[in-house]
């Protein structure tokens, strides 16, 4: 599962919203992000399947979709091994409705009609269980905080600490710019003295192993503000 890192100590995860009612998706949309989530909408349970490979930390998922029921999308992103939670939202608040949502995966239901704060707050609690990922993704690029290891189409980047350290701070950061002090606050110990040619150094290795390893990926600079990985 991937998260992106707004701020020094903040994280914004990507919630996957999979409804088809336009106006509905749309208040999910801008309800989210304005809670400090990032929402990936999608219409269809193929849409969702699709995208529920790409980072995705938690996904809303309507029952009543135009191509599938939801409780088939649901067990095939399961079979498909995404452990993210996933809540239901459905018009059908029965029991049976309920126990069947949780025999195909989903870690909560929220029948229709519903409270944003509801929803949200269902989500908080769903990712604190869930804990903090261990493997993110960006583009091509894979990366295992368990094993502190990096790969592109399944080979091997080797890195130091450090380095690492600095690539999962970018990837986190989902293709928005880190800045150079949020970057060396991230990859040194509290109240290191790193320079400024010695942050370049080590982004400049970076990059050259994302090259060697074949990532499409480009690690920029926003001169004067910081970096980013997109």
């Amino acid at each position: 599962m991937t998260v992106t890192r707004a701020g020094h100590g903040t994280t914004r995860h990507k919630i996957l919203v999979v409804e088809d009612d336009h106006a509905l998706r749309d208040v999910l949309r801008r309800g989210l992000a304005d809670e400090g989530f990032e929402p990936v909408p999608a219409t269809d349970g193929a849409t969702a399947l699709r995208l529920a490979t790409t980072g995705i930390g938690a996904a809303v998922l309507d029952v009543g979709l135009p191509d599938a029921d939801g409780r088939d999308v649901c067990q095939a992103m399961r079979a498909n091994g995404f452990a993210a939670p996933i809540i239901f939202l459905s018009a059908r608040g029965h029991l049976t409705d309920r126990l069947s949502g949780f025999s195909a995966g989903a870690d909560d239901y929220l029948p229709k009609p519903f409270h944003l704060a509801e929803l949200v707050a269902r989500l908080r609690a769903a990712l604190k269980r869930a804990g903090p990922p261990t493997v993110s993704t960006a583009g091509d690029l894979v990366l295992d905080a368990t094993r502190h290891s990096a790969s592109v189409g399944g080979a091997r980047i080797e890195l130091s600490p450090t380095e690492f350290r600095l690539l999962a701070t970018l990837v986190t950061a989902g293709g928005t710019i880190v800045s150079r002090r949020e970057l060396v606050r991230a990859a040194w110990p509290d109240g290191a003295q790193v320079s400024d040619n010695t942050l370049d150094q080590y982004l400049s290795r970076l990059r050259r192993k994302l090259r060697q390893a074949g990532s499409g990926l480009s690690l920029g600079t926003a001169r004067g503000i910081g970096h980013r990985l997109s």
